[in-house]
């Protein structure tokens, strides 16, 4: 009984979705509980990226055909040209395909519209996710789950797991070579960076020794060292339980003294707030810059290029130091959750939805896991020493351009340990360090979803605060205002609505909490 009220729900359900689809296509077809065959098309649209791009024959796309068992219609579009594509299709009702892939969370209006079709009205049709989901643990659902539900509570946008331990990490790199070269004891304290700064200025007059870059987001990402999660914006403070605006915190003070310091006697470069890319990576490169807080994989970018006019270059990552505060932890921010993902897309027919539903619970089996992580033996893959290696060309390339594994649209739970594999030597050798001393979850500020009132809220405050704030943290450190005006830069935040920008985040954070 309780089987049959399911189905007549469901078919309720999808005759309410398609009665809100675009108006193009109609519900002219049943949906089913039954397996996909190859009768049944699932039309995907996708991202090429421009390191990686997409190709027809790659074998994770055949691979994901035959186990799934529909057959897939791809159209893959250039990352530089995909949201024009994406804004025309969803334009366009009648040209909306099943399955959607985005390198981030889709704009919340696609779902006021009705363009994409929730998970949580799909249940009868996925099993496996249903199952994922209720195998998640606390750490995992709050990052990689709660912050992909919508305004409405639901979820439309598809969790994905696994490649944290590579992708989007952070970290602190130093140059190990020079620090051996001249005996000098990695900083575990924000006095002592400073110090073995000033010890490499004066062996490298012209260094600028701590090569923070990106500004008032380099500051962030270093947030721990003063205070567990803290940001100089908008964050949520795990262990107080509330949200806060870090540049409103006497802390930032203690902050902006030490850059100022920094910046003053040139142990950072006076434009680390605005620097360009090729310059800051040319002053690593050039023995000008030994300390920098990044992403990990600028430890391969850097030793790569370097190594070839001089062998002994060695970038490594250390310990994040601590800063003078009783609040600060040796970690970094958190950056590595996965921000890709695939919509279902509200197509009007109920068994071109059913279908996409199956087709994504697909990729939550163990299965489908084991399949797009690595492939399979023998073609993508071999055993080693009972250990999985992936299987390259003459010309060793990576798994994502030789196979496409870990491309866009081929995954949602992945096996860390084939991402893992593909790291080099070098990042390999810290990797399980670095991933310890990552704050356990990552800032939500980002991915929240507000609903309407709680939008108009954050659009009034959020611009002016942001523009202000970094604007005076930026004279602040540069000594373009005195830090004697801190306390009036604080008043100034409260007087702009910072109370009311607070609420609209409690209040949108407390749906998917």
């Amino acid at each position: 009984m309780k089987k049959l009220i399911a189905i007549i729900l469901a078919g309720i359900m999808m005759l309410s979705l398609a009665a809100c689809g675009g108006g193009g296509t109609k519900a002219n077809t049943v949906a089913d509980n039954e397996p996909l065959t190859k009768d049944d098309v699932i039309q995907i649209a996708t991202i090429s990226h421009a390191s990686w791009p997409y190709r027809e024959d790659w074998k994770v796309w055949q691979y994901i055909e035959e186990e799934c068992g529909a057959t897939l219609q791809v159209n893959a579009y250039p990352s530089s040209d995909v949201v024009t594509k994406y804004s025309l299709m969803l334009a366009s009702p009648d040209s909306l395909p099943d399955v959607m892939v985005y390198s981030s969370k889709p704009n919340e209006s696609y779902i006021g519209q009705g363009a994409f079709v929730a998970f949580d009205d799909m249940v009868e049709y996925m099993p496996s996710f249903n199952a994922w989901m209720e195998s998640l643990t606390e750490d995992e659902y709050k990052n990689n789950v709660a912050t992909r539900k919508s305004y409405d509570g639901k979820i439309y946008y598809a969790p994905v797991i696994g490649r944290e331990v590579s992708q989007n990490v952070r970290a602190w790199l130093y140059r190990k070579d020079i620090f051996e070269k001249h005996n000098l004891a990695v900083p575990t304290t924000y006095d002592e960076l400073y110090e073995v700064c000033k010890t490499l200025k004066g062996l490298y007059p012209e260094s600028y020794p701590f090569a923070v870059r990106s500004g008032i987001k380099g500051i962030d990402m270093t947030g721990p060292s003063w205070k567990e999660y803290w940001t100089t914006g908008i964050y949520y403070d795990y262990n107080a339980e509330k949200w806060s605006y870090g540049a409103t915190e006497d802390i930032m003070l203690d902050v902006l003294t030490f850059y100022k310091k920094m910046v003053d006697e040139k142990l950072v470069m006076q434009d680390f707030i605005t620097i360009n890319t090729a310059s800051w990576q040319e002053l690593i490169t050039t023995d000008r810059g030994f300390i920098l807080p990044d992403y990990q994989t600028r430890i391969d970018f850097f030793n790569g290029i370097a190594r070839m006019g001089n062998p002994g270059f060695d970038l490594h990552a250390m310990v994040p130091p601590i800063a003078n505060s009783e609040t600060g932890v040796a970690m970094v921010n958190k950056y590595n959750v996965d921000p890709q993902g695939m919509v279902m897309c509200n197509s009007g027919d109920a068994k071109r939805m059913a279908n996409a539903a199956k087709y994504l619970d697909w990729f939550y089996t163990d299965e489908a896991m084991e399949l797009v992580s690595w492939g399979k033996e023998g073609e993508t893959y071999e055993v080693k020493d009972g250990k999985k290696v992936f299987i390259s060309d003459e010309t060793g390339a990576m798994p994502n351009t030789l196979y496409g594994i870990s491309t866009s649209g081929v995954f949602t739970r992945m096996d860390p340990a084939a991402i893992a594999k593909m790291d080099s030597a070098d990042i390999a050798e810290t990797r399980d360090m670095v991933l310890e001393h990552t704050m356990p979850y990552a800032n939500p500020a980002g991915t929240l979803s507000f609903n309407e009132e709680e939008q108009r809220a954050k659009e009034d405050i959020t611009t002016a605060m942001g523009t202000y704030t970094n604007e005076m943290l930026t004279k602040f450190i540069l000594g373009q205002e005195p830090l004697s005006k801190f306390a009036e830069f604080q008043n100034t935040l409260d007087e702009m609505g910072l109370s009311e920008l607070l609420k609209a985040y409690e209040s949108a954070y407390a749906r998917v909490k």
